[in-house]
């Protein structure tokens, strides 16, 4: 096979065999673990290796030569309508373990779809029918027309907009249900948005800046692209494969309004043949003013039956706390519970929780609890689970930091 190792051609290809590498590694994990987001994250590293390949191929030598040359013309290497779902479903089956790519979903990879048809249209014209180049007359790449271009990075804008709803629904909701939420907000997931963003914002600036630097319009100019955009699929596959996090909580969003339903049974109950659970309680995310008479009253009631368990049975000292648990020892649905944190003490249900941990924390430490044990297994005895969280914690109730809130008194 002719290949011109150059400069140029050895450094994507580099690039290129790891992310192919990367991308099998995590087909192989989705299928050893029954993992969707491996498989969504798998997807999008061979796009983002194919949508480098035909610049690597070309310093290869490939467009020189026949019949590579008509291989790059006629194969579509960049699928720009198959990214932007690739990561919208990848965020999905991430943070959501009741996500299942239904029929409606298809809809998202019809425009992929049709490209690749249209693909195999003009190779069956110009080879099969014709038996001479009309669709490549002109001797361009149909993937580098404008109108592709330009509408594939619409596409992943849009969905990068679609993507980061969905995260920021995502962080409110678990603020609302579970007591420890730092744990499940993921900066994995944040910093793999920022990344996809930097892909899309290294475009624009390579876009723009041509207009002032021709260069950047030559062949190799544009190979600066590629090779940053190369740059930040790697992290994303190296980072993405090394990243094992696993939500429990199933929920559903609906990105146009900010009432997610939370669906009550666990993960494994939802994956179950029969598909059979309750009716999902709507969770409002933000907060309300109340203005009936008699929901003030019902109000009143209710905090004072949430204060008088936490204070009395001290179920903040359950790390894993949920809004759901909390309703059953109450029992009532989780979204009175909510609706009442919410409005009532005018706090989220993470926040809420933790303000009793907290508040533990310090009697501990004015009894000179400190002296017994460390300042961390204090924190653990009170319900947090992690050092980070309960530094937050303490400095957001407090003002200050364990150790200087010591230190004061």
């Amino acid at each position: 096979m002719h290949f011109d190792f150059g400069f140029y051609s050895s450094l994507l290809l580099i690039f290129f065999v790891h992310g192919l590498i990367y991308s099998i590694l995590l087909c192989r994990k989705s299928i050893l673990n029954d993992s969707h987001s491996d498989k969504w994250l798998s997807f999008f590293l061979l796009l983002c290796s194919l949508y480098i390949a035909p610049w690597m191929l070309g310093f290869a030598g490939w467009y020189d030569t026949q019949p590579y040359r008509d291989f790059l013309f006629y194969i579509p290497f960049q699928q720009l309508y198959f990214i932007g779902p690739a990561i919208f479903f990848y965020i999905q089956s991430l943070l959501n373990p009741s996500f299942k790519f239904g029929k409606k979903d298809w809809f998202h990879l019809l425009p992929g779809m049709l490209y690749l048809f249209y693909s195999i249209i003009i190779v069956v014209t110009d080879k099969l029918i014709l038996k001479e180049y009309y669709f490549l007359a002109d001797g361009s790449d149909r993937d580098f027309d404008a109108w592709y271009q330009y509408s594939g990075f619409i596409s992943m804008v849009l969905y990068f907009i679609l993507s980061l709803r969905y995260y920021q629904l995502y962080k409110k909701l678990m603020k609302q249900v579970i007591s420890y939420a730092d744990v499940v907000l993921f900066k994995w997931v944040r910093n793999f948005l920022l990344a996809f963003l930097l892909m899309q914002l290294l475009q624009l600036a390579f876009y723009l800046f041509s207009n002032i630097f021709p260069f950047l319009t030559s062949y190799v100019g544009n190979w600066w692209y590629f090779f940053s955009f190369a740059i930040i699929f790697y992290y994303i596959a190296i980072t993405g494969y090394s990243n094992s996090i696993e939500t429990k909580v199933p929920f559903k969003l609906n990105l146009l309004a900010n009432k997610p339903q939370l669906l009550l049974q666990s993960s494994s109950q939802f994956n179950a043949p029969d598909n059979s659970y309750p009716a999902p309680e709507i969770i409002e995310i933000e907060q309300v003013e109340i203005e009936k008479k008699e929901d003030k009253l019902l109000m009143v009631e209710w905090k004072s039956k949430i204060t008088a368990l936490l204070q009395g049975e001290k179920v903040y000292h359950d790390p894993e706390l949920s809004l759901t648990q909390l309703a059953k020892m109450l029992k009532t649905n989780p979204s009175v519970i909510s609706k009442v944190i919410n409005q009532g003490f005018q706090l989220n249900f993470n926040d809420y929780i933790n303000k009793y941990r907290v508040e533990a924390v310090k009697e501990k430490l004015q009894a000179g609890e400190q002296k017994l044990q460390t300042l961390l297994s204090i924190a653990f005895e009170c319900g947090f689970n992690s050092k980070a969280t309960f530094n937050r914690a303490f400095k957001k109730n407090t003002g200050f930091t364990p150790k200087d809130w010591i230190d004061r008194k």
